[in-house]
């Protein structure tokens, strides 16, 4: 199955942006009369046909639509730092997002490599591996903060780990499902002293991931897939 997203929707009629038009209509030769099928990004599911297409654009009469779709018991979020090499990055969200994941936060710490990222270009990403994998929800992709700043935005109803040693209780059995669940993954040189005694002290527990030593988008995978196995 080939799915495209949008989310310019009115009523029946429902629109894919230029790029995913042109996809549609000049490299896969769809064509007027077609089925298409696509989501909103929110947990829809839509089924229709394609009513009208262009060189920049695609109109979709909509047929069927599912709401809710593989909507799934729990919300993860997970804040990582940014990795020095991007590619890296990049690599965390695509297999995050197939793996399945609510939100992300990219947190910029003492020890970070790097402290700017574009989102727009991440986001694009995420489009696509949602896309790929066939899920109805995009991942929320907050802007960079300051970890000092993340560890102290209030979340009620939420677990709150930080990935750290090995001397800490495994997240699997810290972790009781279906809880919404937060995890902060430091970058490799690691959390600084200050950085663990101020996430402690804003309600985290310590927990690892296992006992090898992880690059810092692997630890992010495992995590992910961790929570997710144990919500199945």
């Amino acid at each position: 199955m080939i799915l495209f997203y949008t989310d310019d929707i009115d009523g029946n009629i429902a629109r894919l942006d230029v790029e995913q038009a042109r996809h549609c209509v000049q490299v896969l030769r769809k064509k007027e009369g077609d089925a298409i099928s696509f989501v909103d990004g929110t947990g829809g599911f839509y089924e229709g046909l394609i009513q009208e297409t262009g060189k920049k654009k695609c109109v979709i009469q909509i047929l069927k639509t599912h709401h809710a779709y593989q909507k799934r018991p729990f919300n993860l979020h997970i804040a990582i730092a940014p990795t020095k090499n991007i590619n890296r990055l990049e690599w965390f969200l695509e297999k995050a997002t197939e793996i399945g994941i609510d939100e992300i936060t990219p947190i910029i710490c003492h020890h970070s490599e790097r402290r700017k990222i574009r989102t727009d270009r991440l986001q694009k990403i995420l489009i696509a591996a949602m896309k790929q994998s066939l899920k109805t929800y995009l991942p929320q992709l907050n802007e960079p903060l300051p970890f000092k700043q993340f560890i102290q935005i209030p979340r009620t109803n939420y677990s709150k780990y930080i990935a750290q040693g090995a001397e800490n209780m495994p997240l699997k059995d810290n972790y009781q499902a279906p809880n919404n669940v937060l995890v902060v993954i430091g970058p490799e040189g690691d959390f600084s002293k200050q950085e663990l005694a101020a996430a402690f002290a804003n309600g985290f527990q310590g927990v690892n991931l296992g006992n090898s030593r992880l690059r810092t988008e692997t630890a992010g995978i495992v995590a992910c897939h961790t929570l997710n196995l144990l919500n199945t």
